[in-house]
């Protein structure tokens, strides 16, 4: 079982001086900035609830070790841009696949899941020797397969992202995602 992983891709260089630009181009309060003042005026926006400044910073990131599952929910956040490994052009023979808490550590449950991927595996690997198209041959995948996604958003939406996905409430593979 992989445990997702999470790595910083691009990041817009100088964001805080960037958003505070940004900020202080709404309030002409550029004689204001100095030294050092980036945090504690960022701090101000965020509190008084002007977050549109925060959407002229980026960041990338490589989310693997996650399920199919996991990329479905991520890409229902629409102010991102995304990239994901292809079920039409990678290889899914040798799959690898996540397994949730909850499966595993009932003994019953965990040996049914393992049986149903190595079916989907076996199946895969058939519809492959019948020389069906990857591009076909994946509709017998589950959602549990292990994927790789890459994600670009503003900051404003990351933070969206995380204070959404980061909740208790939240389906424990993404939480764990987002507290990353």
């Amino acid at each position: 079982m992989a445990t997702p992983k999470v790595e910083l891709l691009s990041i817009t260089s100088h964001a805080e001086k960037l958003i505070e630009a940004a900020g202080r181009t709404s309030y002409l309060s550029f004689d204001k900035q100095g030294e050092d003042t980036e945090k504690r005026f960022i701090r101000m926006l965020i509190k008084s609830g002007h977050l549109s400044v925060l959407e002229h910073a980026y960041a990338t990131f490589r989310i693997s070790g996650a399920s199919r599952s996991f990329t479905h929910q991520l890409v229902r956040h629409r102010l991102c841009s995304f990239i994901q490994q292809s079920q039409r052009y990678v290889d899914e023979r040798n799959f690898y696949y996540i397994e949730p808490d909850s499966i595993r550590e009932n003994a019953e449950a965990h040996s049914v899941f393992v049986d149903f991927m190595d079916k989907a595996k076996e199946a895969y690997r058939e519809l492959n020797r019948l020389k069906i198209k990857r591009e076909d041959a994946r509709y017998v995948l589950p959602n549990a397969v292990e994927s790789q996604i890459v994600v670009s958003a503003n900051f404003r939406e990351w933070r969206h992202i995380i204070d959404l996905r980061g909740k208790a409430q939240s389906q424990w593979e993404f939480r764990r995602v987002a507290i990353e």
